[in-house]
């Protein structure tokens, strides 16, 4: 009788450790309150995730237990254009090759204070050199509007080519003709204000300070009432060819 009662105290303890060791872990938190989303711009860079420190901000889905390799491409926006979360703090934003050639290699480093309640955008911009197996990179603060204007869109201008001089952004209604300039003249890896558009359908372009020529141009680019939409340029400014990957390009991504 007594060698039953010590087993099963025995058996208890063992039970207990075990369901001490298995127990679901608390991880519930309040929410990083600051935000990032990241761009690959630098033309013929090759594909990449994206870090914050060592901790991998951006990947591809992969059906398997490996890590993909396709990453975030050139004129590629991670995770459909969503921010993702971040906590405040001071940060080495990288861009690492995603391949198996170079696996990991750093080619954009850019270091940024990261604050409470704030978005961020970091780009990989300008031309990757081969050789330094390097690219450029810029971290830009959205400012985004504190309230919702449902009767109007926000805009803003982003300059993320090394070769093109300071430019201006500007929109044409094409129902009224109206043009008018978003913000003014944005230096390469720089980011204009936000400016307020009526809700329609607008031919944008850029033009140098003084120029009546354009620069870039895109057509038909629809803006909706209470978004908040970035308008970055992109590419090679002495690419003439209308459907070549690193031509001059305005891409439209949305903030919100």
């Amino acid at each position: 009788m007594t060698i039953l009662r010590t087993l099963a105290t025995l058996l208890a303890v063992v039970v207990l450790a075990s369901c001490e060791d298995e127990a679901v872990q608390d991880i519930t938190g309040p929410m990083p309150t600051a935000r990032v989303k990241f761009f690959n711009f630098g033309v013929n860079a090759p594909a990449v995730n994206f870090y914050a420190n060592t901790t991998k901000m951006t990947a591809i889905n992969s059906a398997t237990v490996v890590e993909s390799t396709l990453g975030v491409t050139y004129g590629g926006v991670v995770s459909g254009g969503f921010y993702s979360a971040i906590a405040s703090g001071s940060y080495s934003l990288e861009g690492k090759i995603s391949a198996a050639t170079d696996k990991d290699l750093a080619i954009a480093k850019v270091t940024a204070t990261i604050a409470d309640g704030k978005h961020y955008s970091m780009y990989m911009s300008g031309f990757y050199n081969t050789t330094t197996k390097t690219v450029d990179g810029f971290v830009v603060e959205d400012p985004l509007p504190p309230t919702i204007d449902f009767s109007v869109a926000q805009v803003r201008f982003v300059h993320a080519i090394a070769n093109a001089n300071p430019m201006t952004l500007y929109a044409r209604n094409t129902a009224t003709g109206t043009e008018v300039a978003v913000g003014g003249q944005v230096a390469y890896k720089a980011g204009g204000a936000f400016a307020s558009l009526p809700a329609g359908s607008y031919d944008l372009s850029t033009r140098y300070a003084g120029a009546t020529t354009n620069a870039i141009v895109r057509t038909a680019v629809s803006f909706s009432p209470g978004r908040v939409y970035t308008i970055g340029a992109r590419g090679d400014i002495t690419v003439t060819s209308t459907t070549a990957v690193n031509r001059p390009f305005l891409d439209n991504t949305l903030n919100r």
